[in-house]
């Protein structure tokens, strides 16, 4: 535990790293990948040119320190992070690396105001996060390899099916090459891919997992996306995956991984709200399988928002798991769409999930909210909710970056226009 004096420091010197913290954050990162650059593996680099991954720590450090004299409160923040360490790999080895990287940068931004007093209770603070992670990471890897066809680190798949499910999205059905079990995930959960690009040096990427447990295979669905620009890597391992990998191709693949799940064997104790953008669709099609499967009987009600028919992923699969039973739901809607679209019955509104639209949608506030899709989106459908007073025990959602950046009002773009939490 940390001393009394080491929190009054750390709490007191909060609000000014908190002044400088992407700062800090984007000189750290520039700071460990030149002199620790094996680190730079670990790291998409697509979230380091938007900022996103500099706004993401950034977020984490005020939090932290926050909440030095409250730790329990940090529980889900932890969980979020040991779950993201352990799909990438990440060892108790890594962590002296980036404290060196991490309070050297704090030194130089603050300069003289970082005194040895402060480098010292901030040190200290770092081992202590950095034990509570090592730990919790180290049980989630012997949980792991515990399970019955569970392993660490990577694993050869097969390709055993590719399905085209929109005109950007694309489904890869995945077999281990060994014929070996596979252990099943939770429904919300992502795996880890591999790619040894030909051309490109890539991080392991998560998507998430799309389809129903125990299956025997595992399923992700992959948005292509706008490709490579002069400077921007995004969409390099989305692109080869659609381009080059084929059926009867194999891929590394780690095990599943994330904590934005849901218990579909237990009968939900209130209506469940899934709702969707985009690509996001892939972990909330998970868990509406899994209760469909598991809990056909239980009050379900899924809204989905695309742009229009040639993008909208899994139209027809998640339409007859609504048809097949009377207490699902659905309501799909397009911010663009086709002339025939609305005619066709491929959408039931025309806008943007935003909170007039909730507020007509949603007749049960005491249900439990699952959520995901991009940034716009996501604000939009927290900010609505919060708004329309659900308790915040009830709202669960899987975002990449600081949470700040969904619960402050953004500049709206449509809702598949970014890759889910975890897609890349």
């Amino acid at each position: 535990m940390l001393s009394e004096h080491t929190i009054q420091v750390v709490k007191s010197t909060a609000p000014t790293v908190a002044m400088h913290a992407e700062t800090i954050t984007q000189k750290f990162y520039r700071r460990m990948f030149s002199e620790d650059p094996q680190t730079q593996a670990y790291f998409n680099q697509a979230h380091q040119f938007s900022g996103g991954q500099q706004k993401a720590l950034a977020g984490a450090i005020c939090a932290y320190a926050a909440n030095i004299d409250q730790l329990d409160a940090l529980g889900p923040a932890v969980e979020l992070i040991a779950q993201k360490h352990c799909s990438l790999g990440i060892q108790a080895e890594h962590y002296p690396i980036v404290g060196k990287h991490l309070l050297a940068t704090i030194k130089d931004v603050l300069g003289p105001a970082a005194t040895d007093e402060i480098l010292a209770a901030w040190g200290e603070a770092y081992a202590l996060l950095a034990d509570i992670l090592i730990q919790r990471e180290r049980t989630i890897y012997n949980e792991q390899a515990s399970l019955p066809g569970g392993w660490n680190g990577y694993r050869e798949f097969v390709v055993d099916r590719k399905v085209v499910e929109s005109d950007v999205v694309t489904s890869f059905y995945l077999k281990p090459a060994d014929s070996r079990p596979i252990p099943t995930f939770q429904p919300g959960q992502y795996i880890t891919v591999k790619i040894d690009h030909p051309m490109v040096s890539t991080s392991p990427r998560n998507y998430s997992l799309s389809d129903c447990p125990g299956n025997g295979h595992y399923r992700i669905s992959v948005k292509r996306e706008a490709g490579l620009t002069d400077n921007a890597p995004v969409g390099v391992v989305s692109n080869y995956l659609h381009d080059s990998v084929n059926v009867g191709d194999s891929i590394a693949i780690g095990p599943p991984c994330g904590e934005f799940v849901l218990d579909a064997n237990r009968k939900p104790a209130r209506t469940i709200v899934f709702l969707s953008g985009g690509i996001g669709i892939t972990p909330v099609l998970s868990m509406f399988k899994a209760l469909a499967h598991h809990q056909p009987d239980a009050k379900v009600h899924f809204i989905h928002a695309a742009r229009n028919s040639c993008v909208h992923a899994m139209r027809d699969e998640v339409r007859a798991l609504v048809d097949a039973r009377p207490n699902f739901e659905l309501h799909v809607r397009y911010d663009a769409p086709l002339p025939n679209d609305v005619a066709d019955g491929h959408c039931d509104s025309v806008g943007l999930v935003d909170l007039l639209f909730l507020q007509s949608i949603v007749t049960d506030i005491d249900a439990e909210f699952y959520f995901c899709g991009p940034k716009p989106f996501m604000a939009s459908v927290y900010q609505g909710l919060t708004t329309m007073s659900v308790e915040e025990s009830r709202i669960h959602f899987e975002f990449f970056g600081p949470k700040d950046d969904i619960t402050r009002p953004v500049t709206r773009n449509s809702p598949q226009e970014t890759q889910a939490a975890h897609s890349s």
